[in-house]
């Protein structure tokens, strides 16, 4: 079959910098799907994104779909002609809605009879009669969260559509999308090449646009020589280092299709104002780059990237130079007026802001969480008094004017106020701490105290949510309640703490008037530890060692993760199947004989057969080895002990009967059974892990 490149360019006016990137992977991953789904066979995708367009090349791509054969089934033969043998109305019907006579037709035979079929090849469609309907599709379906009309046209798109390439080879495919008239002609840079270019064919595409039209097409391309011409400047011009936020990097790449990196000054006295409320003014409303030394102390310069070569380059940063200015004046006085009122004055000032309209404001949350933090602290031996400050404080910066003005500076201007008021060190730490873990895999707190509140906070958010019915639904988590479990846990058994959540959660429960739902805090506990689910899936470990460890409830996380982790170890080891599977049979019987009511006093007297006298002595022997191990919480030495008694187990299965006539005899059995099966349920019901055979 013979292939040929194909290359769709939608130009448009200049797309939301922040859009552009995922906007331009969902339509090459719509495309690309659908040509699998198509059948049509391709070799890459080439992605192409820049301000004003969005463009898809695929390689080698099939000039048809592949034929493909056509079966379909008719009626039986035996109901398919009638005693004479003529056709009867099933058959003529069927052949008729095929546009066939009943000779065309073959006979299949199979286990029910004999079938006549339909059998034929479907031709595939050529590629270009299907490119357009495709492209169609996948700018439909892009992630749009409100579409634009313009003009007369009642076209939607993110912006206003204006040009279209679609070429196949050479060819144009002259198919319209969104009202346009597709051709082999782009648009260059705005200003450097106003003017239509022609491209050839798809490979030509990114050679055209660089070297006459200005535009870097490639999103990777121009991003990194972004990150290499910023980089190269700083070093070049300050000695000095930029610093580059991925995510702006990936803004400032979708701002531009022609960047030429500009360096430009603010005065020195700013740098009295906390480095990071320079950096969000900076980064958050002019996209620039900031600068440190060495040391990594902040200098005072900035990186802009303009979007032109232009002739005068100093005019371009003398005008970014007056625009930073005001901002950075706005935040120095910010600081300076903020550092006027102790945050411990600025706690009244929480009353009248509502944290959830039945749980009352933020003033009455910080009551709460201050007093769960006490407890926290002194379970986890911290000062408690330290984390009841903390607690108190810790949303006051709130009401600061520079948050309210970068609110991505909560907490960390929390930190900078509490060190200027003269809190202890560990109470202005917490005041940035606090949120951490932001995202997964962040840093964690880093003192008792930080971790006592981190906890407090989320625990109280939970408690109080789930205590009046909210609940996170599988769509809705407007308080970001799953992040915080995974929060909690994350603090508690990396930092090792010594935490119960069911004693915590009811801590919390305390705390609160009037929750309606019952059993919260367990049912708060349940979601919990439901979320260790994914957090080990993450790391390769598989569904059921986390469910064999679930099925116990611990409910101290570390413990939990100690377990988790001598499942998973015992799970390599070459007796675990064969014990598995015997723990599942010995679940099995015990259920069907009483379960619970099955003591696990064995009586040696009773025993009969070398094989369960030889299993009752190993059991005792590694009761006596393992349980001090189990109050230790060494579990993975614990269960390498256990996996011994494999052989004795078969051995007993194979040679005794449990259900013995003697009932006395049979319930020892089952005794010893079950004080067997208790063992390994001090760690996890193992029998959940998948057994031999």
């Amino acid at each position: 079959m013979a292939t040929q490149d194909f290359l769709v360019e939608l130009g448009v006016e200049e797309l939301p910098s922040k859009a552009l990137k995922p906007l331009s992977e969902a339509f090459t991953q719509g495309i690309a799907k659908g040509l699998e789904e198509a059948g049509i066979a391709f070799d890459k995708v080439e992605v192409f994104a820049a301000p004003r367009r969005l463009a898809v090349r695929i390689r080698d791509l099939a000039d048809a779909q592949p034929d493909k054969p056509v079966e379909k089934r008719g009626p039986a033969v035996k109901a398919a002609f009638d005693d004479s043998g003529n056709p009867t109305r099933a058959l003529t019907g069927f052949a008729t809605s095929l546009g066939v006579t009943p000779d065309q037709l073959d006979t299949l035979e199979t286990d029910k009879g004999a079938w006549l079929v339909y059998r034929t090849i479907e031709q595939g469609k050529p590629t270009v009669d299907l490119m357009s309907g495709l492209v169609e599709q996948s700018l439909a379906a892009l992630p749009i969260p409100k579409r634009m009309r313009w003009g007369a046209h009642r076209t939607e798109f993110v912006r206003p559509v204006h040009w279209l390439v679609m070429l196949y080879g050479n060819k144009v495919i002259d198919a319209p999308i969104m009202g346009l008239t597709p051709g082999n002609k782009t648009l260059g840079h705005r200003f450097h090449c106003p003017k239509a270019l022609i491209i050839p064919t798809p490979a030509d595409y990114e050679v055209v646009l660089e070297q006459e039209g200005y535009v870097i097409a490639d999103f990777a391309k121009r991003r990194e020589q972004i990150r290499a011409g910023v980089s190269a400047l700083a070093k070049a011009e300050a000695g000095g280092n930029a610093v580059i936020n991925e995510d702006l990097l990936d803004e400032v790449t979708g701002l531009n299709e022609w960047p030429v990196p500009l360096m430009g000054r603010f005065d020195k006295r700013f740098l009295e104002v906390p480095a990071e409320a320079l950096i969000s003014s900076m980064e958050e409303h002019q996209k620039y780059f900031h600068v440190v030394d060495d040391n990594g102390d902040m200098l005072p310069l900035f990186i802009t990237v303009a979007n032109i070569e232009s002739k005068d380059p100093s005019q371009v940063v003398s005008g970014n130079e007056k625009v930073i200015r005001p901002r950075l004046a706005d935040a120095a006085f910010f600081y300076e007026n903020d550092r006027k009122t102790r945050l411990e004055d600025r706690v009244e000032r929480l009353k009248p802001i509502v944290f959830q309209e039945k749980l009352g404001s933020v003033y009455d949350k910080a009551v709460r969480v201050a007093a769960l933090a006490n407890k926290i602290a002194t379970a986890i031996g911290s000062d408690p008094a330290l984390a009841e400050r903390a607690a108190m404080l810790a949303k006051t910066d709130l009401v600061t004017e520079m948050v309210l003005e970068f609110s991505d500076l909560q907490g960390i201007m929390g930190q900078y106020y509490a060190a200027d008021d003269g809190e202890p060190a560990d109470v202005a730490k917490a005041m940035n701490e606090q949120y951490m873990p932001r995202f997964a895999k962040d840093s964690l707190p880093t003192t008792l105290t930080s971790c006592a509140l981190a906890i407090a906070d989320r625990l109280d958010s939970l408690v109080g949510l789930f205590g009046i019915g909210q609940p996170p639904s599988g769509t809705r988590d407007p308080f970001a309640l799953r992040r915080a479990s995974l929060g909690v846990l994350r603090i508690i058994v990396e930092r090792e703490l010594p935490l119960d959540l069911q004693t915590c959660c009811e801590w919390a429960e305390e705390n609160f008037t009037g929750l309606s739902a019952e059993n919260t805090a367990s049912n708060v506990v349940d979601y919990m530890l439901e979320r260790f689910r994914a957090h080990y899936d993450e790391q390769g470990i598989g569904a059921e060692v986390y469910l064999a460890v679930h099925a116990r409830r611990p409910t101290r996380p570390l413990d939990f993760d100690r377990r988790i982790k001598a499942v998973e170890a015992f799970r390599q080891l070459p007796e675990a199947l064969a014990l598995a599977g015997a723990n599942k049979r010995v679940s099995n019987i015990l259920a069907k004989q009483g379960g619970d009511s099955v003591g696990e006093a064995v009586n040696d007297g009773l025993l009969q057969d070398a094989a369960e006298k030889t299993l009752a002595t190993k059991v005792e022997q590694q009761a006596d080895k393992v349980l001090p191990l189990f109050e230790q919480g060494d579990y993975a030495n614990a269960l390498q002990s256990l996996a011994s008694l494999q052989e004795p187990v078969d051995s007993f299965f194979n040679d005794v009967m449990v259900m013995a006539e003697d009932e006395a005899v049979r319930d020892n059995r089952l005794a010893l059974l079950n004080r067997l099966h208790n063992l390994f349920l001090r760690v996890a019901d193992i029998s959940l892990l998948p057994a031999a055979g």
